[in-house]
């Protein structure tokens, strides 16, 4: 049988207990210095992914006007990203399978929808996160991310 050898030890290499137990330990003193100061910022994370999802509208709307000249109004709404407007100013060169790439509407980091009014206040558009507590004006997580204060 050729598989005899299989059940032979290798060469006595191994571990000892001795060496296991200082690399748990140090894995230990890792991850009681980084895991804290990961957990402690989930609302800064919440608040940069937001930016980051209004962006990636921006970008979007922005190819929605070079194919129709304009941007969706705020009856379309950002919906006119993912389906073809029926209301107001029509679009006349509206792609086929929209302009988000997985053809759904992101909801930001909070489970609510972003806010978009066009014409905006600020701009052509604005584009609104309400923040952790879902309405107007906040402060920390319930700090309120606008299109036109992201650098």
């Amino acid at each position: 049988m050729k598989n005899k050898n299989f059940l032979k030890k290798i060469d006595g290499r191994g571990f000892t207990l001795i060496e296991l137990m200082v690399v748990i330990v140090i894995l230990g003193i890792l991850a009681g210095l980084i895991i804290p100061r990961i957990m402690g910022r989930p609302e800064e994370a919440k608040q940069l992914k937001a930016k980051m999802q209004i962006e990636s509208l921006e970008t979007a709307l922005k190819l929605y006007k070079l194919d129709n000249g304009m941007y969706p109004d705020t009856e379309q709404g950002l919906q006119a990203l993912i389906e073809k407007p029926e209301t107001g100013t029509l679009p006349k060169n509206w792609r086929k399978k929209g302009y988000l790439e997985k053809g759904r509407l992101p909801k930001d980091p909070w489970g609510n929808e972003f806010v978009y009014l066009s014409p905006g206040a600020h701009g052509e558009y604005d584009i609104i996160s309400y923040g952790a507590d879902g309405v107007p004006d906040g402060e920390d997580k319930n700090k309120d991310i606008n299109s036109w204060e992201i650098e």
